[in-house]
């Protein structure tokens, strides 16, 4: 996938993107220092002619290996450490090679001189979060464009750039994709852009550089381990965006000890935010947590709004989505008045309707929840609207943060009638371990029944069949996958879409009776 470049970029020299780096950390080891750059990039799949091409260091091969690739796409020069500076040497590439001990380091400085991206970039809001990072973001961007705004949008589902939409491959792209997005936006008159920012964005440099009108923080919960290793490392990942390096200001939900903690480091002004009687905040959500109409007290006064989305958490969220825009400077009670429009979150507590008429099919719900909070949130909201058996069919990725698998299976326990434990993606770990690691903390929930099945289609099928026989009112929620449509097993992604396998056994439950 290649995205938007700017239309028009003024050319940058070798020895100005040296100065860009440090004279004192980047050197030129081979070639002309006066060729001249138009773009950067790091994959030689998205490599333009006049590119600056990044060979990074990899956790299987050097990026160098590969820059007869690089060439032929239309490089014009190399920014590499020592060990690809070797590498290049000795393939014999006649190219001018920029060498620097850290090339991803600096790699945002110079994708944002080459793109020149500060200078045209919209009002910037990063969200970032464990859980509600999505729909957080989808909510303040539906508001922004009531309010007549042009939006950017760069997340988990899909990039927009106004009304041009590419599908993402990661929550956050990295860096060089990232100016230049930045940079078409400013081009084509883009007022704000909401982004989520993950932790691994944060982590390994791909937002450096940018700095966010107002950084949103929505929770902590475990999730990512296998990445960071420890919370607090997940924590520290996350609280780096609460600096002036990457934001002016800080809208903070302190619900958790987590937000409550960052609160209280964050280097920029904070604005914090709960929906808890017992923690002080700046803004406080009121209101019967089972209802979506919800009272919004702060600076200016009292606010009256209502999630447009079902669910305490989508409350927090619709909460937080205002609170940014207000934070940015616009009207409070514009603002109020936009959140009230539904956005459509794609596998985010997305209803999924058959094409039948029939009235007696259980009510059919996907979600992306795929965190022991998320799972307990997401069934905890279904729970009260639900008159008959609560069916959910969750599974665990693999080759991902294995402890969280019982907290998984526990969660969806304490909610739910009947648990199917299925899979999600294998990726490269046998699937009946995973199932059995979800399973084994549903075990001691006597409440729950519990099903295992291989295979998530045979799953899903088997938990419609469920809840249309238990009787009228039944719900069935689809956690986990949410708006993506491949599974991973063994390196291959095969096509699976949550919400075409449930419609489809909804569907034939409707044919059969």
């Amino acid at each position: 996938m290649s995205f938007p470049r700017p239309a028009r970029v003024t050319p940058l020299s070798l020895h100005a993107v040296a100065d860009v780096i440090g004279d004192r950390v980047a050197r030129l080891a081979h070639g002309d220092m006066g060729t001249l750059v138009t773009g950067v990039s790091l994959d030689t799949a998205t490599v333009r002619p006049g590119d600056l091409w990044a060979a990074l260091p990899g956790a299987r091969a050097h990026g160098a290996d590969f820059v007869d690739r690089a060439v032929a796409a239309g490089a014009v020069a190399v920014l590499t450490d020592p060990d690809g500076v070797a590498r290049i040497q000795a393939k014999g590439v006649d190219l001018p090679v920029l060498e620097t001990a850290r090339p991803r380091e600096v790699l945002g400085r110079v994708a944002a001189a080459v793109y020149e991206s500060a200078q045209r970039r919209p009002t910037m809001y990063g969200i970032t979060g464990t859980n509600g990072k999505t729909t957080t973001a989808y909510l303040a961007v539906s508001a922004l464009e009531v309010l007549g705004r042009t939006t950017g949008l760069i997340g988990t589902i899909e990039t927009r750039v106004g009304q041009e939409r590419i599908t993402s491959v990661r929550t956050t792209p990295e860096t060089t994709d990232l100016h230049a997005l930045l940079a078409v936006m400013g081009e084509r008159g883009v007022d704000d852009c909401v982004m989520e920012v993950s932790s691994h964005a944060l982590t390994l440099h791909r937002v450096d550089e940018v700095v966010y009108d107002v950084a949103v923080f929505t929770n902590l919960s475990q999730d990512h381990l296998d990445f960071h290793g420890t919370m607090e490392e997940y924590f520290l990942a996350k609280a780096g965006l609460f600096t002036p390096a990457r934001s002016r200001h800080g809208v903070i939900c302190i619900d958790d000890e987590w937000g409550q903690r960052l609160a209280g480091i964050a280097a920029v002004p904070v604005t914090t935010v709960t929906s808890r009687l017992d923690v002080e905040a700046d803004w406080v959500v009121g209101g019967d947590p089972r209802q979506p109409q919800m009272t919004l007290t702060g600076p200016v006064g009292e606010l009256h709004l209502e999630s447009a989305l079902p669910g305490d958490f989508n409350r927090v969220n619709t909460a937080m989505a205002a609170i940014a825009m207000i934070t940015s400077g616009l009207e409070p009670h514009d603002v109020a008045r936009a959140v009230l429009t539904r956005p459509e979150v794609p596998g985010r507590m997305e209803i999924v309707v058959p094409d039948t008429e029939r009235e007696d099919l259980p009510l059919a719900v996907v979600d992306f929840a795929h965190t022991p909070d998320a799972v307990g949130a997401a069934l905890a909201a279904l729970r009260p609207q639900t008159n008959g058996q609560l069916v959910v069919v969750l599974g665990a990725g693999g080759s991902r943060d294995p402890g969280k698998r019982p907290g998984m299976g526990a969660a969806a326990a304490a909610h739910a009638d009947v648990v199917i434990v299925t899979d999600d993606n294998p990726r490269d770990e046998d699937p009946a371990l995973i199932r059995e690691a979800v399973a084994a903390g549903v075990w001691p929930r006597a409440r729950a029944r519990l099903e295992v099945i291989e295979g998530r289609v045979a799953a899903i099928r088997r938990a419609v069949e469920i809840a249309h026989e238990s009787g009228p009112g039944a719900t069935v929620a689809v956690l986990g996958k949410g708006h993506e449509q491949g599974q991973e097993v063994r390196g291959e992604v095969r096509d699976h879409d949550d919400r075409a396998v449930l419609r489809a056994a909804l569907e034939s439950r409707s044919a059969t009776g």
